[in-house]
């Protein structure tokens, strides 16, 4: 039996506890709906554990383990904090992290209300988050963190799937960030995956950031992209007057950068509407009004 065929249930959770840490396994355990690499469960009040399930590898784990208890208390919003680290054993043979748990609403199943307030703290925290890394951090991701013109092929790959109708703009936003400049500061830390189901909301406003897996060293306007992702329309230039660290250039990049991620959204929704594995319906309607704000440019 492979890691991905086995059913991960509250009862597996518990056994694992009293396996490796059981002081914590008299603590209420609750399934968090959503997540794809990994799947989340409510420890208590306070806690998360967090199950290696379509990872095929226990890296992002482990990178979230070596790296957020270095930035966690630097930061300006709730972030996960690894507090025990779960090993592979014959009952289940991958990674799984007891986590801090961030509470709040994620924004895939909320909404954004103060626009000018989020815009503030999502652009401080950012601030705080885009510092240069370690010399032993300074690793690109595989398939995110480079020049939008290294990363044509996946863009050209979702619009052909989910063919938005306003081609020719996206295109001519596409056109635009492969032409900026590259980043040429040292590489800074970078959570590398800022969508609306990896931010969580409350009195609405941004009060938390979750799901560092993808966090890398190197071009900040992949962070800078959830100025239209993230954030209402008409607040993205808040955003960047507050973030203040953001060239021409910089802007250009994760304007591209974001339509092709409100792409990415769509597809999710139209493979969530045709029942596809892993497909997210609800992510459709906020990738099309991401892309409408990036558009606009507001």
């Amino acid at each position: 039996m492979t890691g991905t065929e086995i059913e991960i249930t509250a009862d597996l959770v518990r056994d694992l506890l009293r396996e490796q840490h059981p002081d914590l396994a008299g603590l209420a355990i609750r399934e968090v709906a959503g997540g794809w690499g990994n799947q989340m469960w409510r420890l208590g009040d306070k806690l998360a554990v967090r199950m290696q399930r379509m990872d095929p590898t226990p890296e992002l784990q482990l990178k979230e383990r070596r790296w957020l208890p270095v930035l966690a208390p630097r930061l300006p919003l709730p972030v996960p904090a690894p507090v025990r680290s779960g090993e592979p054993s014959e009952r289940f043979p991958k990674h799984w992290t007891v986590m801090t748990w961030v509470p709040g609403e994620p924004l895939d199943h909320g909404s954004i209300s103060r626009g000018a307030h989020a815009a503030d703290t999502l652009a401080t925290f950012l601030r705080a988050l885009h510092v240069e890394a370690p010399a032993e951090a300074a690793m690109i991701a595989t398939d995110r963190g480079a020049h939008p013109k290294d990363c044509t092929g996946g863009f050209e790959h979702f619009l052909r799937a989910v063919d938005p109708g306003d081609v020719a703009d996206v295109r001519d936003v596409w056109a635009d960030a492969v032409a900026a400049g590259a980043w040429e500061g040292p590489p800074v830390w970078v959570h590398g995956d800022l969508h609306p189901a990896n931010v969580v909301v409350s009195d609405g406003t941004l009060s938390g950031i979750v799901d560092f897996g993808d966090l890398f060293a190197g071009d900040p306007a992949w962070d800078l992209a959830a100025a239209w992702v993230l954030l209402p329309a008409g607040t993205a230039a808040r955003f960047f007057e507050t973030y203040a660290r953001a060239d021409e250039a910089a802007i250009r990049r994760a304007r591209g950068l974001a339509a092709m991620k409100s792409l990415f959204l769509m597809l999710m929704g139209q493979n969530g509407d045709r029942g596809l594995p892993g497909g997210k319906p609800h992510w459709g309607p906020k990738g099309r009004e991401a892309l409408d704000r990036v558009l606009k440019g507001v």
